[in-house]
């Protein structure tokens, strides 16, 4: 009976991929159609079902279960024999504190309502306070210690076991559990105090600045927002065509704030400290510990040619100013791919609905791994804002059969094995949630529009990982993925540019590592691995939206129904080769200032700093009286780690062209992407997972610089490999060729 339920399922699922255009399936209509309001008489089940948070207060209460939780596991864990269950415990105790302190580090930066954004708020610091002292606790840390010093018991863990053990004591290592009691003491208070930093930085990074409006002249006041005699700016408007409008915000926006610049400068001491007293050279080597780079290394000097087209093409704007300043690198690369190939958004747009750009990332997925996607209603209370939608996720029985309480001793690897070619995932709407506790991949939260007060930014939020739990049921993984697309209006779908179905695309393969990461432990589980393997399933998802055999599957016209034509997709591709290289370069310079941030301190100021990297890494030059990295919020989530974009890019450039290039959507490929990467989450060295063999092909990682290249047909990266392939931790090495 169930068999031939999912075989109808499937049916119906390929069933929408014939539907003509204006006819949406659940998927398309969830996105393209305005939504109806939820009755108010039903009962509130709380943020993401959980019941205490139908209000602010509940935080608190979800607080203190946590730490009652907490409390039982510690002692659990500290007087239990060594063994497999030390382990699960030690899982269980993350899990506990994750599913309270992820949750709130969400709602802190997406709820639209106050109230309940500073009792997250509160929520995250007491819950990472907690964390920090556990990371510090002696007992706690010589149960661990037990278990993997005794030789016997080890040998009868599984591989992903050990794995995750050796990862618990890694955080105690880098916490520094090695200390004596007044110095763990300190790090603990070094840690606390940090995070009261990060979140003055983060909150700061967001503020607008403000001026007179009379500073400013007339005719460009009403690009910004006006309040009384002030002007606010909030942005860099760096797409403006008035070179006034983007000068202007630059030079405001990035002007200096005194008080946050002592936060950041106090900020990256407490971390150099931090670092130097639990043993490290650098905050930078303390991060990169368990990273794919290993160590910091040397970032190459590179200059590019791009500067001098930019430069020509300013020539034609009549401006007052010939040079090219910071403020005209994103206008001017957009007007010489316009000139060159007549790359208007307005002529894309149409043909990318975000209900067909959803229905294509729906098919993709079916063909490449067998999943698909489907609506389900929320309940009264479960959602922040009422313009989110909710995905789930079905996949048959069969696959969580083998997650039984004796799988527990397997490995992870095995588990894959046995399923083989025969993993057919689905997501189901509400109806069909039957199978729940057995069938379900997962819950997908999609705050995809645009409000006030949200932050302009995107972003994949994990909101519970996925584990298996000790009563044999697996933990549905949930997320969030938020983007700031334009809400439907009218009968006018919500209609995206290229680079925002590229960015839909980017956080989707976010999404997907966390869906199908099916790890044993929530430690590992999806996105939680290292940070310079994290982006390689979002970046890899972008030559997917770049390729025109996968966008002629869905990008249709949203009122004809005509099909986009091939000629818009070539010229588009060739676009985005233009002035590659100029951008490769700035985030060459965001990687290499992260760097020296949190190398060595350089006692001076963050600002001097800022200008001696600019002008040496970056080709434009700095500006008097501006402050960029106040902006620069990735120093707090990616400290030291901002690199990773371009290793992830390179990693993701390899896949691109050795798996998919021939065929986007070969079904052999898609699985082996999922068995050998995905499915693996954290759970496995990065650099093993790139190393993943095929039947007919060793995939080995060689030595790599990430370079680019303007003559790729499919991407802006390529990956050049020396003939001496090795299995040694890889360096970042930057180039820029021409």
């Amino acid at each position: 009976m169930r068999c031939s339920r999912l075989l109808l399922q499937r049916s119906n699922a390929l069933a929408l991929y014939r539907r003509s255009v204006n006819t949406w399936s659940a998927v398309g209509a969830a996105f393209n159609v305005q939504h109806q309001r939820l009755e108010p008489l039903q009962k509130n089940v709380g943020l993401f079902g959980v019941p205490e948070l139908s209000g602010p207060a509940g935080f608190q209460m979800a607080q203190h279960q946590a730490l009652r939780e907490a409390e039982f596991l510690v002692h659990k864990a500290c007087t239990h024999p060594p063994g497999a269950v030390t382990v699960e415990t030690f899982d269980q105790l993350s899990d506990s504190l994750c599913r309270v302190a992820d949750l709130a580090d969400f709602i802190k930066v997406a709820h639209p309502d106050a109230a309940f954004r500073e009792a997250a708020e509160r929520t995250c610091v007491e819950i990472g306070t907690l964390v920090e002292i556990l990371n510090t606790n002696v007992d706690l840390c010589q149960s661990l210690k037990n278990l993997l010093g005794n030789e016997a018991v080890l040998a009868t863990l599984d591989s992903d076991t050990r794995r995750v053990a050796e990862l618990f004591m890694f955080d105690f290592e880098i916490s520094g559990i090695h200390l004596d009691e007044s110095k763990r003491s300190k790090a603990v208070a070094l840690n606390v105090k940090l995070l009261d930093l990060y979140h003055e930085f983060l909150s700061g990074s967001q503020l607008p600045n403000a001026i007179d409006k009379q500073v400013l002249p007339e005719h460009i006041r009403h690009c910004f927002s006006i309040d009384g005699n002030r002007v606010q700016i909030g942005g860099l408007h760096a797409d403006s065509p008035n070179e006034l409008v983007r000068e202007a915000a630059y030079k405001i926006f990035l002007y200096p704030n005194t008080s946050l610049l002592l936060c950041l400068d106090e900020l990256l001491a407490g971390r150099h400290e931090l670092a130097t007293l639990v043993g490290y050279e650098s905050f930078a080597h303390r991060a990169l510990k368990g990273t794919m780079a290993k160590t910091p290394g040397k970032i190459n000097r590179a200059t590019s040619r791009d500067f001098k087209m930019m430069k020509e093409m300013k020539k034609k704007t009549h401006t007052t100013n010939p040079e090219v300043m910071p403020w005209d690198h994103a206008y001017l690369s957009s007007a010489i791919r316009t000139e060159m190939f007549n790359i208007d958004p307005s002529i894309y747009s149409p043909y990318f609905s975000l209900g067909a750009c959803m229905e294509g990332l729906n098919r993709l997925f079916m063909q490449l791994v067998g999943v698909y996607f489907q609506a389900e209603q929320p309940k009264m209370g479960e959602l922040w804002s009422e313009d989110v939608r909710k995905l789930v996720r079905f996949c048959p029985p069969s696959l969580f059969a083998q997650f039984s309480r004796p799988a527990l001793r397997r490995s992870l690897t095995d588990v894959l094995k046995q399923m083989g070619s025969c993993i057919y995932c689905f997501l189901c709407c509400q109806q069909a949630v039957v199978h729940e506790t057995e069938g379900l991949l997962g819950y997908i939260y999609c705050d995809f529009f645009r409000r006030p007060d949200k932050p302009h930014q995107d972003c994949h939020f994990t909101i519970r990982g996925g584990r298996l739990r000790e009563d044999g049921v697996y933990q549905l993984p949930v997320v969030v993925l938020m983007l700031s697309l334009p809400p439907p209006s009218g009968r006018t779908p919500s209609l995206l540019t290229p680079s925002m179905v590229e960015n839909l695309f980017h956080e989707m393969g976010h999404a997907m590592h966390s869906m199908l990461g099916r790890t044993l432990y929530q430690h590992v589980t999806g996105t939680r691995c290292s940070t310079d393997f994290a982006e390689v399933p979002s970046i890899l998802m972008e030559y997917f939206a770049s390729d025109y055999r996968v966008l002629s599957q869905f990008a249709r016209h949203y009122q004809t129904g005509e099909p986009l034509p091939e000629n818009l997709v070539s010229r588009l591709c060739e676009s985005k080769r233009v002035c590659s290289a100029a951008d490769t370069q700035l985030q060459i310079f965001y990687a290499a200032l992260d760097q020296v941030y949190h190398g060595k301190p350089q006692y001076r100021s963050t600002t001097d700093i800022l200008r001696e990297v600019q002008e040496k890494f970056y080709g434009l030059p700095y500006v008097h009286d501006t402050a960029w990295q106040l902006r620069f919020s990735h120093l707090v989530g990616y400290g030291a780690k901002y690199y990773s974009y371009l290793m992830s890019r390179a990693v993701a450039s390899m896949v691109w062209r050795q798996c998919f290039l021939q065929d986007p959507f070969s079904r052999v490929m898609g699985e082996h992407y999922h068995r050998e990467m995905l499915a693996h989450g954290g759970g496995k060295e990065p650099v093993l997972m790139v190393q993943g063999k095929n039947t007919t092909q060793n995939y080995i990682f060689c030595k790599t610089s990430i370079t680019v290249s303007l003559k790729s047909k499919y991407s802006q990266t390529r990956i050049f490999d020396s003939q001496e392939c090795y299995r040694k931790p890889l360096l970042l090495k930057t180039l820029l060729m021409h």
